[in-house]
């Protein structure tokens, strides 16, 4: 807040020795949102670091093409704030004391951040993905917050593994059991994609045993390995990963019993594109954060995003789904990729309902993964 002091501090000198006017300053010189001749600047904040591969890359790819196709509109500044949670907060105020006009950060390592920050700003705008804020606590009319329907996704996941797993693809086997590896069993962002995924796979075969484990963290790959390799070792031979940056591990479990995986957040085939690994992800479950941020801020200019409330987006907003590439297309056989195909339409027409793991008890959370298990 002090350089907002200094900064009425200084107009007011420029006032009382008869130079421009702050008022006229401010008119020509401000950049905000739906103005038409000046630039809206934009920043993202990351938590971590971009190359993650997984969610933080795709967040950067909306940027990206925030920066291509609305540039004579746009500014983008991309911010990692790397791993030290204590530096958050920091790194948020100063973007907040920054030019910026509109400000994005991500996750649930965010949201109590943005809810103490952002009323202390009223004339910024802040948009948060992944997560919402409480609004209920006031002084959040400025925050638009948006998650995604990974059940959906997760869904489409499951009827692809369980598709998989007794056909004759190469490495498939003859038994029915799959796998799926989530970050922590205590984040509903998380349990909602083993819940979609456990369904989508009961819905293709009721009988399927689908093994659950948890990291306990999104960096510890090496955890994320290790509880790959014992899932493909007692018989999985397609795991579904929905662990952030600690993904990374269990791909490279896939590429060494030589198993199929399917990755979490954006096309982890494309982050792997001419490595071994990427042989083995025949899909991913993907979370379109860069789509949806390249989206808000068209809303924004538009004058239609609607700050102070939030958003579930899904399939049906093209803001979920299962990544279709050239792996895809030339691994998975025809059959099993219309069979998923019917299974989005089905979805998509409301033909098949999908629980989520929001607002969902423990009990039930439990009695739906130890049921497959």
């Amino acid at each position: 807040m002090r350089k907002k002091v200094l900064a009425i501090a200084l107009c007011a000198m420029m006032v009382m020795t008869a130079f421009t006017g702050c008022g006229n300053s401010g008119n020509s010189g401000e950049t905000k949102s739906g103005d038409s001749g000046d630039k809206v600047k934009v920043s993202l904040l990351v938590t971590g670091s971009f190359g993650d591969k997984a969610f933080n890359d795709s967040a950067q790819e909306g940027m990206k093409k925030l920066e291509a196709e609305l540039s004579d509109k746009v500014d983008v500044e991309m911010i990692e704030m790397g791993n030290d949670k204590t530096k958050f907060e920091g790194a948020l105020l100063d973007a907040s004391e920054s030019d910026s006009d509109i400000i994005i950060v991500g996750t649930w390592d965010m949201k109590e951040i943005l809810e103490n920050t952002a009323p202390e700003f009223p004339d910024k705008k802040y948009i948060i993905f992944d997560t919402d804020v409480d609004y209920s606590l006031g002084g959040l009319d400025n925050v638009y917050s948006m998650s995604y329907k990974q059940n959906e996704a997760g869904f489409l996941a499951g009827a692809l593994a369980a598709s998989v797993t007794t056909s004759d693809m190469e490495y498939a086997n003859k038994d029915a059991v799959i796998g799926f590896v989530g970050a922590k069993d205590t984040a509903a962002v998380i349990n909602d994609s083993a819940v979609g995924y456990i369904e989508g796979a009961q819905f293709i075969n009721p009988d399927i045993k689908v093994m659950v484990s948890y990291v306990g963290s999104y960096v510890d790959s090496a955890t994320a390995k290790e509880l790959a390799l014992t899932q493909y070792s007692s018989g999985a031979d397609c795991v579904f990963v929905a662990a952030g940056p600690a993904s990374s591990g269990v791909i490279e479990a896939a590429a060494e019993k030589r198993k199929y995986v399917i990755g979490v957040d954006s096309d982890q085939a494309l982050a792997y594109e001419g490595e071994e690994e990427a042989n083995y992800i025949i899909s991913s479950a993907i979370k379109g954060v860069g789509t949806t941020i390249y989206n808000s801020i068209e809303r924004d200019l538009a004058g239609e995003l609607p700050y102070g409330t939030y958003e579930q987006l899904g399939l049906a907003d093209g803001a979920v789904g299962l990544a279709d590439n050239d792996i895809y297309q030339s691994v998975v056989p025809e059959t099993i990729r219309q069979s998923v195909k019917d299974v989005e339409k089905k979805l998509l027409d409301g033909d098949v309902q999908v629980d989520t793991a929001y607002g969902m008890d423990e009990a039930t959370l439990k009695q739906i993964i130890n049921s497959a298990q």
